[in-house]
């Protein structure tokens, strides 16, 4: 099974959120997911909210997160790194010049869900001329006409949100859920699965529906909650090893 794993460039600094991305790695993550701090996310719950606002506090701007995204993917070239952000973030440079950034900094594809794939502002076609890849957002609340334009429209990976609203609560995954994945990939489109996930029983039932299952807000948590000290950071480090190890069935 693959793990696609989550941490915020900057949260809760430089040096720890490396430290974060080593953890994922060994624990088992075959894909980083770095989200580039943003003040007013579309998609994101309270736990990723306040990580990037500790991150924008800092003051780690696009170009400062894609500094420590490059020194992520020098420390693990192996590892494919997706950059998640958000549209303004593209738009502020130009959204060319974004993909470019990206690519400078070792980034293999794009998500950025407020650019919806039938109008994306020239995402994709920038992604393929700097050979990333743009992957698109699928929900359950889209229409069936809507999933299947987006399922059939040649994407090499969607993500699938498993349910709708924000990420960070735990998501019950029923037989609706499993449909709605294997609809999102039915043309051929790699599914990455994710909105919610904290387990291993939830990543298990997902294995065989996804490509990757994604997890993010479970790790985002272990350093709220760990990150006032030394200590506390040390200690989260080693309980994110755990937990990636866990959900990727170590």
């Amino acid at each position: 099974m693959n793990l696609m794993s989550h941490l915020i460039a900057g949260f809760p600094d430089a040096e720890t959120s490396i430290a974060i991305a080593d953890a994922l790695v060994k624990g088992g993550a075959n894909i980083l997911e770095i989200q580039l701090a943003f003040s007013d996310p579309s998609a994101d719950g309270p736990a990723i909210q306040t990580a990037s606002t500790i991150a924008l506090e800092k003051g780690y701007s696009t170009k400062q997160g894609l500094a420590i995204v490059k020194q992520i993917h020098e420390r693990h070239p192996e590892t494919p790194i997706y950059i998640m952000t958000y549209g303004s973030l593209a738009f502020t440079p130009g959204v060319e010049n974004f993909v470019k950034m990206c690519k400078d900094a070792g980034v293999s594809a794009c998500i950025i869900p407020d650019l919806p794939f039938d109008h994306d502002e020239g995402l994709t076609e920038a992604c393929k001329k700097h050979g990333l890849e743009n992957i698109p957002v699928a929900a359950p609340s889209m229409t069936k006409e809507r999933l299947e334009t987006m399922a059939s429209a040649g994407f090499k990976y969607i993500y699938a949100a498993l349910r709708a609203g924000t990420t960070g609560s735990e998501t019950t995954i029923d037989q609706a859920t499993l449909d709605f994945i294997d609809t999102v990939g039915k043309h051929g489109a790699k599914v990455l699965g994710g909105f919610g996930i904290r387990n291993g029983e939830q990543s298990k039932v997902l294995s065989k529906h996804v490509y990757a299952v994604v997890a993010g807000s479970v790790f985002v948590n272990i350093v709220l909650a760990n990150a006032d000290t030394a200590e506390g950071r040390a200690k989260a480090i080693a309980a994110i090893e755990a937990k990636a190890k866990e959900i990727a069935g170590k």
